[in-house]
Formats: structure tokens, sequence, C-alpha cells
């Protein structure tokens, strides 16, 4: 155990275990800010507007303000067309959602109305398309009032979660974006609305965010810029669509100018024998040119500069060369690419930004293990805020104290890169991109062993867990387990578990503490040690140590509390480790701990 030298009086040493310096965590480090976007971490959230579960929350603004001013600087919005008066023509009320015994037959009836007015396919008939296919204006187009027209709202689609304005949405974010960081935000669209709603998109994003909008530069250089270069700057992630492919309409039909264009070449199908009826050939016409119809109107396209979303379709396309581009993968899909492409995985985000999310079948909006796809370099791992769960107190040890942007570790950095380059724009150019060579996960940085020892003496002032009451059945005990990079994840195998400690992995990478001890909040550990021993593998600022403080109880074991660091911001010796709450707000708790690391 590494000695700490203790002043001579009993009240000097009270006052230094009440001090900062007493703490288990370092200070969040100081990083550069002048590396180019894809070199950092974003602190990331997904679903923004979501209270609770996937299936039946409530939307609100409040989550944005929330995440915003806990540091976090990518937001999604999943937008869907809104119709005049929408709360009262279909929000569903309070006391129904409440109605569990009608669950079924109301998420039924909920999903077939939603279904066929916001999905611009499933009816053929809304006020964006009329008979002949044209499209439409919607009136009033541009009317400055808010309750004359149908605005863009915001909810899960096709679910019993409650809805909001898109406008109420831009205007809490504005109003949080700036408080505690200038450093940029990310605005992750998804856009289910149609052209007319996406217009008035549009305008109220323009209005909400005027004067923090990023512009292309006249030069027409799409290198990525540097986070310091963008100081209070809004970068919206949104589709991209070629400007030539977009000013491509379906032949035989109207444009925007009412306008029919015709087609540049003859389609296959006219060339037809004349069996073949004219209407199969107009029908195939229109269907070839759908295929090639974009569903994201230029002006709403146009918005995005240096974070467009691209189709992934593989790490070769051409696509995946283009510096402004976005891909954007489930966990699941993340790991197909890990199995079948993991360097070139791991060196197409030395350069380029990746955004990783959880799958759809997280219904009850729990969490991935992101530290496993910041170790393969993906910078926008987005989580489910409203669930406290592993994967939220993993991304607070990340980002805790940060500004939301954190410098990735050297070897993840882009081959490109110029360190201290007072050029805030050193990231590589298109024509670079090319000449930088591959390098995988497991030859990027060294990789060290790590042995780790924690005497645990005591506890104090533990919080209950959200369902108690009261201390008189509190029995609380420890999980410590340690979040490592393993094998499979530098080799390309599958990551069995994504990622987490199996139970029979007790002792090596997780251990648990028990006491015999109920109904109190103050708790003698008995100097009890735990070690880590030899844990290969390791790379400091992207692995973590977690403590959760649990209630033992019959059934699952309630969360009372927890702590979780990364390695690089470990102290040793004696220390005070400072709990959160199973609501992720700090409290009085601590435990008393002696620490003592070792990185070989």
């Amino acid at each position: 155990m590494a000695e700490v030298s203790l002043p001579p009086h009993d009240n000097k040493f009270l006052q230094y275990m009440s001090s900062a310096e007493s703490s288990a965590f370092k200070p969040a480090p100081s990083y550069s800010l002048e590396h180019p976007l894809s070199n950092y971490f974003i602190n990331s959230s997904h679903n923004t507007y979501l209270t609770g579960n996937q299936l039946y929350s409530d939307a609100s603004t409040a989550p944005y303000t929330t995440a915003l001013l806990r540091g976090c600087r990518c937001i999604e919005i999943d937008v869907w067309n809104g119709e005049p008066h929408s709360p009262k023509a279909h929000s569903p009320s309070h006391e129904d959602s409440e109605k569990k015994g009608k669950f079924k037959h109301y998420f039924s009836k909920a999903f077939s109305t939603r279904k066929s007015r916001d999905d611009p396919q499933a009816s053929a008939k809304t006020n964006a398309e009329a008979e002949d296919g044209s499209m439409k204006m919607p009136t009033p187009w541009t009317s400055a009032s808010t309750t004359a027209r149908a605005e863009p709202r915001v909810l899960h689609g096709y679910t019993l979660t409650k809805e909001i304005p898109f406008r109420n949405v831009c205007s809490a974010i504005m109003d949080a974006a700036f408080v505690n960081s200038d450093l940029p935000i990310i605005i992750s669209l998804e856009v289910h609305a149609g052209p007319e709603q996406q217009e008035i998109m549009v305008e109220i994003i323009q209005s909400t965010f005027k004067g923090h909008l990023v512009s292309a530069p006249p030069d027409e250089d799409l290198s990525l810029p540097s986070p310091s270069s963008l100081r209070r700057k809004v970068l919206i992630k949104v589709k991209f669509v070629h400007p030539k492919k977009a000013t491509e309409t379906e032949p035989g039909k109207e444009n925007n100018l009412g306008v029919k264009s015709l087609p540049k070449k003859r389609s296959k199908v006219s060339i037809m024998s004349s069996s073949s009826s004219s209407t199969n050939d107009v029908n195939a016409i229109k269907a070839e040119a759908k295929k090639k119809k974009s569903s994201i109107i230029p002006s709403l396209s146009a918005l995005g500069i240096y974070t467009r979303s691209y189709h992934f379709s593989n790490l070769s396309s051409p696509d995946a060369l283009v510096p402004t581009h976005v891909f954007s993968l489930s966990e699941k899909k993340l790991m197909e690419v890990h199995e079948s492409s993991g360097p070139t995985l791991f060196s197409h985000n030395r350069n380029f930004l990746m955004r990783a999310f959880p799958s759809g079948l997280r219904v009850r909006s729990d969490n991935l293990d992101p530290s496993i796809f910041w170790r393969k370099g993906v910078q926008i791992v987005a989580l489910n805020w409203q669930r406290w769960d592993q994967g939220m107190m993993l991304n607070n040890a990340m980002f805790d104290g940060s500004s939301g942007w954190v410098l990735k570790p050297e070897g993840y950095l882009g081959a490109r890169t110029i360190v201290g380059h007072p050029n805030s724009n050193p990231g590589p150019r298109a024509g670079e991109i090319q000449s930088i060579g591959k390098q995988s996960q497991a030859d990027a940085i060294v990789h060290k062993n790590l042995s780790l020892s924690l005497r645990i003496l005591a506890g104090q002032d533990l919080p209950l867990p959200s369902t108690m009451k009261s201390a008189h059945s509190f029995r609380p005990y420890l999980k410590v387990e340690l979040h490592v990079e393993k094998t499979s994840e530098r080799t390309g195998a599958p990551i069995e578990n994504d990622g987490k400690a199996k139970d029979e992995e007790d002792g090596k990478f997780k251990h648990t503490l028990k006491m015999d001890c109920k109904g109190s909040t103050e708790i003698d550990f008995n100097d009890t040690n735990i070690e880590f021993k030899d844990i290969p593998g390791v790379v400091e600022s992207i692995s973590f140590l977690r403590i959760k403080v649990l209630n033992d109880e019959m059934g699952k074991d309630p969360l009372a509390a927890w702590a979780c660091a990364r390695l690089d911001r470990l102290k040793e010796g004696w220390r005070f480790l400072h709990l959160m709450d199973s609501e992720g707000n700090e409290c009085r708790g601590v435990l008393l701990l002696g620490i003592e690391k070792s990185l070989v």
C-alpha cells in the first residue's frame, strides 16, 4: 500500500479526509481542443425526449435540459408529422395510459392510427401528395402563426409515448445548450415527417438557433474542424442528400415550381412489347423513380455541414471516405462489423465520426456497454439517460468533470492529426485519407497488466434504495467490478455477453463483499481486502472500476448507491470514495478504503 504522510494532530487528519485531497478520484484532466472532431469521445444521449421506457412513457423537454446541464453534447430528436391542435386530436388521456388491463388493445389501436397518419408511405393521399402525385405546399405554408397550421412533433413512433411540439424541443435545447459549456452540441435528427413538415422544421431550426448554426466554409473545405473552432455552435446531424440528386424529380410529375419534368432517358419498361399495357409501363416507371427519390428535402439536408448521415453498407464504400460522413449503427450491427472487419473498423474511426445506439429491443430503456464501443474508437455512443444502469455509470465516469468532449488516447487519434497545430482545421482531407495506413485495436496502443488492491474499511451515510422509506430492513453489501478490454475485443472474436463479467468470472473481474449487518447506513467492513491480480490488456483511460451498494433482498437486489471511475483517474492511498444515489445524484454516502494500483 502506498504510504500517505498525515498531519500529527487528529483534527488536521479529519480536515484532510474531508477535503478534496482525500477523494479517491483525480480531477478531470485538461485536453487540447484543437484536434479534429473525430478525435474525441462525445457525451451522447439516445431518444433524449423520453422520460421512461420506450413504449408508453411521456415525452418532455425536461430531459433535454437535464442532459445538457449534465454535460451531454449530442442529443437526439425523433420528428413526425404534426396536426393542428394535435394534443386534443390524438394524444391518449392519462387515465387511458394507466389502465394496464386495456394496454394491448390500446397499443394496437394507437399503432394502426399513428402508422396511417405518420408514415408518408402508409397513406396515399396526405396533404403532401395530391391525386396526380404532385407535391403541394401546406396551408398556410410559412405562416408566422403556430396555431393556424400543423407543426412537427416529437415522439417515439408507433408506441404509446406522449408527444411534444418540435418547436418546444428546439427552444429547450437553445436555453440550456451553452449554460455549462461553450463547446459545440450535435443535434441528431431522425426524420419521419413528410416534405412540408420538413420545411417547417427548417424554419424552426433557423429561427431558434439563429447565429449558432454552422455554415459551410466558402472554399468548400469540409475536412473536420476542431471543437475549439466551433464554440457556441450547433451541428445538425441529418441524412445527406446530394444537391444534384435532390433536384431530380419523378418523371411526369410536377416539381415544386409546378413544372412537369421529363425523364432524361427512356426507361427499359418503355420499350416493352406492344402487348404490355401502358398502365403497367407507367407503374414501372413510377416504381423505378420512387426508389431514387430521397425522403429528406434539400433545405433540411443542407443544414448538415460536418455531421452528415450516410447509409452504411460497408467500410469500403466510397461514402466511407467522405470527411463529413457519419455512420450510425446499432449495437448488434457494430458487433457484426467488429467480427468481420475489426481492424478496418478501428482504423476508420480514427479519422471519421461514427455513432452507436442501443438495440430497439431494449424497450425498458436499458443500455449497452459503452466502453466496448469506445475501445473501437466510436465517438458517439448514444445512451438512454433516463435509466441509471451500468451503461450510464460508465458514461458518467468517462465524462465526469469534462466539457462533454474527451480526447481519445494517443493511439486512437487520426494518423494525420497535427498536435498543437495553430490552424484549428488539421484533420485529413479527402485526397489524403487514402494514404492513411490501417492499425488494429490490438497494436495501436500499449496494453498493460493491471494489479489492483482495495482495502475496504467502512461505509458511512449510505443512501437507501429509492423504493425504501426506512433503514429498518436495509442489508447493504458491495459488488466491485472491473470493466477492461477482453482478448476477444482485440482479436475480432465474438464478444460474449456484451463484454460483461460472467458469474464464473467472480474473483477475476468481479467481487462481492457481504457483511452480517442489518438496519443501518453505517457499515464496518472489517478491513476486507479485494484484489484483482494480473489483469492483461488494460488501457487506463478506457478501463473502469465500478462499485455498487446493493440491498440484499429476495429476488433482484435493488441499487442503493454507486461509484465509477476511469482507472487513470483513480488515486492511490487511503481515500474517501464519494457515492452517487440510484438516481445518479451526488449524496452524502462515502466508503473509506485504501487503494494500491500497479500497471506493468
